[in-house]
């Protein structure tokens, strides 16, 4: 997961919109990990669920939040954060009227077998 966090790396810029969607346990927070490692963050990558958002400061800075625990984004800040960063976003469903999905990157992990299948979907729109 890690190693294919890392390629995406550096196809992200400023302003990327990273919508995040799997079952709980899939490994999105994992895969968030796996990019700010090859972003050079040293420290801990925790999920935001009890937060809702963490911010690091990569190069380019990065937001992380997670949704699952609110109905909506509106009144988190987000929009005061998102064209200063690549920002990750689990569970994006609560994300309606914030930004357009085809001008967003989708990560999907699902669960196969043993494993995982992630699939990873650039913006439609630029």
């Amino acid at each position: 997961m890690a190693v294919l966090a890392a390629g995406l790396w550096p196809r992200l810029k400023v302003g990327d919109i990273v919508c995040m969607e799997g079952p709980l346990g899939a490994g999105k927070t994992t895969f968030v990990r796996g990019i700010l490692q090859a972003a050079g963050h040293p420290g801990e990558v925790r999920s935001p669920t009890f937060n809702l958002v963490h911010l690091y400061d990569t190069d380019p800075p990065t937001l992380h939040a997670d949704l699952y625990r609110v109905s909506t984004w509106s009144s988190m800040g987000l929009e005061d954060e998102v064209e200063h960063r690549i920002s990750f976003v689990e569970w994006p469903d609560r994300l309606e009227g914030f930004a357009d999905p085809d001008a967003c990157w989708w990560v999907l992990i699902e669960f196969e077998g043993e494993g995982r299948r992630v699939t990873i979907r650039p913006p439609v729109l630029n």
